[in-house]
């Protein structure tokens, strides 16, 4: 019997690879957009995505905020994908991934601005053929996903058409405190289906934070020792090389505690800490994570005054101190800094301060 060599080109791999993983067409809505997130993280990773073959050739993105940007908000934007996103200026996809890049001023307790919007959002269902998918992407202070998310249900954006989907995106912080998370869930859950809504955690993004799971479980070497018997104690460190730049006033409401530690850090606590879930399945690894943030022994008022610091920046580097920089309190108490020392009452950590 004869045989066929047949060969297969590396380009035509790729492109496969990227059929299989190919998004439906969709519009994503990004609430918040004038904001530093939006030009820093979210742009450039979309535009990562686009250069990597993974995005539909029917895709847009709207920004929503207040400010009055109209023509400039995509020139700013295309400015971030090069700066923050390591972009050359003369990319080849760059000017056309822009084009499809758009802005909606208005304030978001205004309905007549999400009328305005759910007509943007029609006519670029019928120049782009984005079927009515729709990805909210809420980039905005807490304070206003309760009037975005009501509003988004009172003008029929919430729920998808015929085969359509509808999804939204929370960031952090989800509410300060129980009590006020427990509010917004119930208002989100009351606009969207449970399966519609993602509340995430983008430190969960970063590569290195990906790679912790695998690490630990798919390392031969590093598994056996990862316990109490063969570890003294165990250091997280996010250290930032900048101030607060220009979100003074966000730091006045949440403070490091509440900004970093509640969310970023313990995520990082419970991936360093959880047993191995039955599967990487996204539940299973969750009930591993909450499993590790029950068994962290609560903080008493005196264990508070030798497990944990406070601190703010003063002048250095270059950088004016906290208190004076743009909307902060010349008496301002927000910490800039957060030190703790936690003991996770298991049987793998018993004894090791984290």
């Amino acid at each position: 019997m004869s045989t066929t060599e047949v060969h297969i080109s590396p380009e035509a791999i790729a492109a496969s690879r990227a059929n299989e993983r190919m998004p439906d067409a969709c519009v994503m809505v990004i609430f918040g957009a004038s904001g530093d997130l939006t030009k820093r993280k979210l742009l450039p990773a979309l535009y990562h995505l686009e250069q990597a073959g993974l995005l539909p050739k029917q895709f847009a993105v709207v920004g929503v905020a207040r400010r009055p940007l109209g023509d400039s908000f995509a020139a700013d934007m295309r400015e971030g994908i090069v700066e923050f996103g390591g972009v050359k200026d003369d990319d080849a996809k760059l000017n056309d991934f822009i084009a499809r890049v758009q802005y909606h001023a208005m304030n978001f307790d205004d309905d007549g601005g999400y009328a305005k919007l759910k007509e943007l959002l029609a006519s670029l269902d019928s120049k782009l053929s984005t079927c009515g998918n729709r990805l909210f992407y809420l980039a905005t202070a807490p304070e206003y996903f309760g009037d975005i998310i009501d509003r988004l249900g009172s003008h029929g954006m919430s729920k998808p058409e015929s085969a359509c989907w509808v999804r939204v995106i929370i960031e952090k912080p989800f509410g300060h405190d129980l009590e006020s998370a427990r509010a917004l869930n119930a208002e989100v859950n009351s606009v969207f289906d449970e399966e519609q809504i993602f509340r995430i955690d983008h430190y969960l993004g970063k590569e290195t934070v990906q790679n912790i799971l695998a690490f630990r479980f798919g390392n031969t070497i590093f598994e056996p020792l990862w316990n109490r018997n063969f570890i003294d104690h165990v250091q997280i460190t996010a250290a930032e090389s900048v101030g607060v730049e220009g979100r003074g006033g966000y730091f006045e409401t949440a403070g490091m505690l509440a900004d970093m530690v509640q969310s970023h850090l313990l995520q990082l606590v419970a991936l360093t800490a959880m047993e191995a879930p039955v599967s990487f399945d996204a539940n299973a690894v969750r009930d591993e994570k909450v499993k590790v943030l029950r068994a962290i022994r609560p903080l008493t008022r005196d264990d508070v005054r030798t497990n944990a610091i406070r601190g703010q920046y003063g002048p250095g580097n270059g950088m004016a101190s906290y208190r004076k920089e743009l909307n902060v309190a010349p008496d301002s108490h927000a910490e800039t800094y957060v030190a703790l020392k936690l003991e996770i009452d298991n049987w793998r950590w018993a004894g090791v301060p984290f």
